[in-house]
């Protein structure tokens, strides 16, 4: 697996059409069987604080916990996008609403969302949200 080249190489314009680039599934890294959500990450920048946006997709599934060790801001495009937190206090974004993850944040996807999102991470591109990954991926603080 090779992570892509950054987007910010050259001044100008640069337009990334809906559905390009592919994005990845979500059930066999995250070892969530029955897991609707795609994702796919794009490298921004390669400075020092690397930044990376990518879209985000959660269909009715299963509850998808994530564990952010960075900041991130998700916007919401369709749907709702349902999380709660390690206390159990639910947030229901729609379209519009932003989402603003400071770690360290323990963070479940609930079940019934059914939307998509984009989103900008202070952090280089997370390996299992690009294309190639081979393997599966634990989420610190979470049982099932």
């Amino acid at each position: 697996m090779t992570t892509p080249p950054s987007l910010a190489q050259k001044p100008g314009i640069q337009l990334i059409k809906n559905g390009a680039p592919s994005q990845i599934d979500l059930e066999h890294s995250y070892q969530r069987p029955g897991l609707r959500s795609t994702i796919i990450d794009i490298p921004m920048s390669s400075e020092e604080k690397p930044l990376t946006m990518g879209r985000f997709e959660m269909h009715p599934s299963v509850d998808f916990p994530f564990f952010y060790e960075y900041l991130e801001v998700k916007t919401i495009v369709t749907g709702k996008i349902i999380v709660k937190d390690e206390a159990g206090v639910r947030y229901e974004a729609e379209p519009g609403d932003i989402y603003v993850f400071t770690p360290p944040c323990l963070v479940i996807f609930q079940a019934e969302s059914d939307g998509t999102a984009v989103y900008a991470g202070h952090r280089g591109p997370e390996a299992s949200f690009l294309p190639g990954f081979e393997g599966t991926v634990a989420t610190p603080g979470f049982t099932s």
